[in-house]
């Protein structure tokens, strides 16, 4: 496997459309920084956000997702209580490629701060905007801003094109918009 450049992304970006809306350059005053970087593309997450709450006490069950264990916020800036837990979604939509996987870090401003992100590889032929899970491992209320840098994508191009693709097993989270909570596919 190889990891993909900056010139292949945007290439890609621009003319297949695998990342919309592209951001060029990496962008950086003021904000936690996104856009297209050397070797990844740094995601915004969106300002609609499902932070976990206890108030019903629920279960977290993943073959049995109860959606009322999630408050719903909106906004520019979302606060995570301490050693709790929160979903959003990217700003940018992606098309994989066939012959590539995406892999996802958190960014060192937040990994920094005791802020972890999640994201499962994004399989070749997968698209939509992308689930984001964000750890507050600390005890502490954090912040999570939106329209600002969440995470790094990293494009690994294998040495050919893979036999099934998540397209070809007609994959239950194919082209989601927003939030996708737990399914049992």
């Amino acid at each position: 496997m190889s990891v993909m450049s900056d010139r292949w992304i945007r290439q890609m970006a621009l003319e297949h459309a695998m990342i919309d809306p592209f951001v060029e350059t990496q962008k950086r005053d003021g904000v936690i920084s996104y856009g297209l970087s050397s070797y990844g593309y740094d995601a915004r997450c969106a300002d609609a956000f499902k932070v976990f709450t206890n108030v019903d006490s629920a279960i977290v069950d993943p073959k049995n997702f109860a959606p009322d264990s999630f408050v719903d916020r909106t906004g520019p800036i979302c606060t995570i209580p301490p050693n709790s837990f929160a979903l959003t979604h990217t700003v940018e939509y992606f098309r994989v490629p066939r012959d590539i996987l995406v892999v996802c870090l958190g960014k060192s401003t937040y990994a920094r701060c005791g802020i972890i992100v999640n994201v499962t590889p994004l399989e070749p032929e997968w698209e939509g905007q992308v689930t984001i899970e964000i750890s507050n491992t600390t005890p502490l209320p954090a912040r999570i801003y939106a329209f600002e840098g969440i995470c790094q994508f990293l494009f690994l191009k294998g040495d050919q094109p893979c036999e099934t693709s998540y397209a070809d097993k007609a994959g239950k989270y194919m082209r989601q918009r927003g939030v996708a909570l737990p399914r049992l596919g």
